[in-house]
């Protein structure tokens, strides 16, 4: 089996550091600080279309500016990279010992997952991965599709695990299976919508899936 992880909210607990510098970055442009709530609506999305989203009245200079001022509040706060959640890395190296191959689709820049993955010593840990800035950004299915190409797999030989609307609807535009994770980003019952199946509230229990 393909597993599909998200990377923010799913595997890494990023979401108050992600909110932490959007806040960082519009008092730096003086552009108005919007909640935490606000943010948090837009984690997993891609960088240009997260602020589009959150900042529609923003002229295209400053919705830029704010995105590279993103990227450099975010960078020196990340020179420590977020933790796992807990028994995650544990749970992967369990599916990888059991065969199964390991992918991500995330929201982040090629650049920031590529970053992240070196500093935590896992540059080669997943067999793909796919970023929003080198394809099209969640909820369009089109890195799922690049994904299932680049293994030769079905959709229902992969299942994808994600934290918020985007990573179901996405995954529900492929006619991939879905596991919902209630403890990142958006509230599990906003996740039930899409049928996953299964709601994990611990890594671990996606285990179930190959027992």
């Amino acid at each position: 089996m393909l597993f599909i992880f998200d990377w923010d909210g799913t595997l890494s607990d990023s979401t108050e550091k992600i909110i932490t510098c959007m806040k960082r970055a519009a008092v730096s442009l003086q552009l108005p600080v919007l909640a935490d709530a606000e943010i948090r609506e837009i984690i997993g999305l891609g960088l240009p279309e997260a602020i589009a989203q959150i900042y529609p009245y923003a002229s295209p200079h400053d919705r830029l500016s704010l995105g590279v001022e993103y990227g450099r509040q975010f960078i020196a706060a990340d020179q420590q990279p977020s933790a796992f959640y807990p028994q995650v890395l544990d749970t992967l190296r369990v599916l990888r010992n059991s065969g199964h191959q390991l992918s991500v689709a995330t929201g982040k820049s090629r650049r920031g997952l590529d970053r992240v993955l070196k500093k935590l010593q896992l540059s080669d840990f997943f067999d793909a991965t796919r970023c929003a800035d080198e394809t099209v950004s969640k909820p369009d299915p089109k890195m799922l599709h690049e994904l299932l190409h680049c293994f030769g797999c079905d959709a229902s030989e992969a299942v994808m695990v994600g934290d918020t609307e985007y990573d179901m609807a996405m995954a529900h535009a492929a006619d991939i299976p879905r596991v919902a994770v209630s403890y990142g980003a958006h509230h599990i019952d906003r996740l039930r919508h899409y049928n996953p199946l299964l709601c994990i509230d611990q890594m671990p229990q996606i285990l179930s899936l190959i027992e």
